[in-house]
């Protein structure tokens, strides 16, 4: 059975990877660019983008719907922002990864099967998901966006 204390580790591990990948951009502006369309590419999201998504997915749902703190979610902003400088990405990664662990530290092992607080089934979750259920889509969504994010930096051009 999974704990608490361990997808509190993967969470703050893979955090981790993620900014180390935004370190390994050669320059702030690479962590946004984007391949032409003309390309033939259909890559819309850059780095810089998904870093964003994932803090906003990661303190909505675990940070404020698990653990209560303060949040308001701008899912638009997360999607249309450019150019946010890489030191107040990995402040909000930081930021993130400290929110995550002290809020699935806290919480009670009974809560992984309790249904999540937040009905999702508009977006296709089911019906009275468990927190447990939840929890590892969300680790699985964070891991999906981290290999996009290291596919992105290795196939930016030199």
């Amino acid at each position: 059975m999974t704990t608490l204390t361990e997808l509190s580790a993967l969470f703050g591990r893979d955090l981790q990877k993620l900014m180390d990948e935004l370190r390994a951009y050669p320059d702030e502006a690479s962590i946004w660019w984007l391949p032409e369309a003309s390309a033939g590419s259909d890559i819309k999201n850059s780095a810089g983008t998904l870093a964003l998504h994932l803090v906003g997915n990661l303190r909505h749902l675990i940070g404020a719907e698990l653990g209560g703190l303060p949040y308001a979610r701008d899912w638009a902003a997360e999607f249309s922002l450019r150019n946010v400088p890489r030191a107040e990405l990995l402040a909000a990664l930081d930021e993130t990864a400290k929110i995550v662990r002290t809020t699935l530290t806290g919480l009670d092992e009974a809560s992984l099967e309790q249904p999540f607080p937040l009905n999702l089934a508009a977006l296709g979750f089911p019906p009275g998901m468990t927190t447990s259920y939840l929890l590892l889509h969300l680790y699985g969504h964070l891991n999906w966006h981290l290999g996009q994010i290291n596919y992105h930096r290795r196939l930016r051009p030199a």
